[in-house]
């Protein structure tokens, strides 16, 4: 490989290792097998032998003899360095270290993460994936290996990881700020970004997807509503130089040159989002080669397609950051973004409404995607979820939209919450790539739970917490294995979100693509902020929960640095949402503010919440 083919792998015994190969064969036999390995059925010594042309392993040997109830520690060590040299120098450091220390630091830091909100509800379900599973994927993962069984890559995405830090931002905020800094630097002097980038050298493919760029400002307005940290704004970072895309092409793989132009943060979001300001025909945003749905490629590749789902999240990125440009003085870019928003919510109820639901998109031909009108993706959730998401469709139309949500793509039977419907197979339009997936399978028209996460938030903003809860409990990978015919039918790990689960014979319900999903994310937060309402801003916990009108209560541990803040829901009349008693340590609160003062002090706070 050009940029790690040269280091050196090693593995050691803790020094213990009295014989050693890297011959599969001579482990496994001649037509030998795992279950059985010679190399273990015999008493001999390994032979040593390593080198080229093996068929390649490390198996290293040593003798253990136990007494009666005795027991023996063994520490096996993995690594890799840019050298031999090195290699030896760290297998040497590592010998002379207390594994057992080191396991401590590495189990303190995951109770240090992982156990910063600890839930528990009357959905045993949830609190598991809640308290440790979704934020452990999210971060080992999404954040740091960016590989998976299904997605063996190790590149950033420009959208995927800064998704992945809305939800890592209140455990791990350094991280975040770290990451908003190096995808900044992702950004070419026109506005646009590297859609995927491998490091070190940060080759990667520039493309026409038109929603990349946008979650920059997106996740650096949600970044300082949560932390208050405006310094990142003031963090400078140089663009990136490279060829314009050919005409002819969707998209080109090069290794960039850095610029010698930098910018602010600040900077960077702000021309990002100036690059999107371009609109169609119907006042609604081009699509580019793809607007969160990679597979929808060819909708708007010629230049001319608009996409409805991406007039609202744009629609939101403005308004968030909006107050954002204002704060600085940048006042007539705090102006036109303003009026465009405008604009565009004027444009959306006037284009994109079809009577029961919004419309997905526009091809370059102008034939609208996501209407009644289609035989194929007649509805797509995104269209209907980021209405609510966004706040700006029109109150009544959001509510009918997610009805017919529930009508068309929620399917009790199956636990399935769909992308859109019919699948793609049949029709003479020309999508993308996403045709040439079978129907049911990933994007085309299975459940991919990215966007169900979403259809969870639409609900509970929507103040329908039984609607909310109902389809959260029926993405819960949990719940998928629950019995025997689920684990045959699901097929995946149940502890972990999958990126989509199959909706069509013979295959409905199977789970694909799992760990490697920005799911994981957005579920936590679908559950921590939306559901049970617990969200972070500055120096205040807010507190307004969205649950099932069957829960009588909940509670939540929130640790504030040194501090405990724990939070008792409770429920009496049944309600789905609105707060009517707010008390800290036994002394009232403005209920309507729904807002508690943090405080590092080092001692427990009580918080109690009365819901009517």
């Amino acid at each position: 490989h050009a940029e790690f083919g040269g280091r050196i792998a090693f593995a050691d015994l803790g020094g213990r290792q009295t014989s050693w190969t890297a011959d599969r064969i001579e482990i496994v036999g001649r037509n030998g097998a795992l279950e059985q390995p010679a190399g273990l059925i015999k008493d001999t010594v390994l032979s040593g032998k390593t080198g080229a042309g093996l068929d390649p392993c490390s198996a290293l040997q040593t003798r253990v003899d136990l007494a009666p109830g005795e027991r023996v520690e063994l520490v096996f060590f993995l690594g890799q360095a840019q050298d031999r040299d090195s290699a030896r120098e760290l297998i040497k450091r590592w010998r002379s270290v207390d594994p057992r220390q080191e396991l401590a630091a590495v189990r303190e830091y995951w109770e240090q993460t992982l156990d910063k909100v600890q839930v528990k509800t009357p959905d045993r379900a949830m609190d598991i994936m809640l308290n440790r599973w979704f934020l452990y994927q999210t971060l080992v993962c999404r954040f740091w290996a960016r590989s998976a069984f299904y997605q063996a890559g190790g590149a950033y995405g420009f959208r995927d990881q800064l998704q992945d830090c809305m939800a890592l931002v209140v455990t791990r905020p350094a991280l975040v700020r770290a990451h908003i800094i190096k995808a900044s630097e992702r950004q070419f002097r026109e506005g646009d970004v590297q859609h995927w980038w491998h490091p070190p050298k940060g080759r990667g493919v520039r493309t026409h997807f038109s929603d990349d760029l946008l979650w920059l400002p997106y996740t650096v307005a949600n970044y300082l509503e949560v932390t208050g940290d405006a310094s990142v704004l003031d963090e400078k970072t140089f663009f990136l130089e490279g060829e314009a895309i050919p005409p002819e092409r969707e998209d080109i793989y090069f290794e960039p040159r850095v610029s010698e132009e930098a910018a602010t943060v600040y900077e960077h979001c702000a021309r990002a989002l100036d690059l999107r300001l371009a609109t169609g025909v119907h006042g609604l945003p081009l699509m580019g080669t793809g607007d969160w749905n990679d597979g929808m490629n060819r909708v708007g590749h010629e230049g001319r397609g608009e996409s409805v789902w991406l007039a609202w999240f744009l629609h939101a990125a403005l308004s968030l950051f909006g107050p954002v440009a204002a704060g600085r003085g940048d006042l007539k870019r705090a102006e036109r973004w303003h009026a465009h928003t405008a604009r565009l919510k004027e444009a959306l109820e006037k284009e994109a409404w079809d009577g029961a639901w919004y419309r997905r998109a526009y091809y370059d031909d102008g034939t609208p995607l996501g209407s009644a009108a289609n035989s194929e993706c007649r509805i797509d959730s995104i269209a209907q979820n980021w209405g609510v998401i966004s706040g700006a469709a029109a109150p009544e139309r959001a509510k009918r939209a997610m009805q017919s949500v529930v009508e068309y793509l929620v399917r009790p039977g199956d636990e399935l919450v769909l992308l859109f419907t019919p699948p793609f197979d049949k029709t003479p339009q020309d999508p993308g790539y996403i045709k040439g997936y079978p129907p049911g399978i990933r994007e085309n028209g299975g459940q991919y739970t990215h966007a169900a996460a979403w259809s969870v938030i639409a609900f509970a903003l929507l103040g329908n917490g039984d609607r909310a809860h109902e389809l959260f409990a029926m993405i819960n990978p949990l719940n998928h294995a629950a019995s025997r015919t689920g684990v045959h039918r699901f097929r995946v790990e149940p502890y972990v979100a999958v990126a989509d689960v199959y909706s069509e014979p013979p295959h409905v319900g199977r789970g694909g693509w799992s760990w490697y999903t920005g799911s994981s994310g957005w579920l936590y937060r679908a559950g921590v902020e939306w559901i049970l309402g617990l969200t972070v801003r500055g120096e205040v916990l807010r507190l307004d929960p969205c649950i099932p009108r069957a829960w009588q209560g909940f509670t939540i541990s929130y640790r504030h640095g040194t501090t405990r803040y724990e939070i008792t829901v409770e429920n009496p009349n049944g309600v789905m949402r609105g707060i009517n008693r707010l008390e800290l340590n036994g002394e009232p609160l403005s209920a309507a503010e729904k807002s508690v003062p943090l405080k590092d002090d080092g001692k427990e706070h009580v918080v109690k919440v009365t819901m009517g």
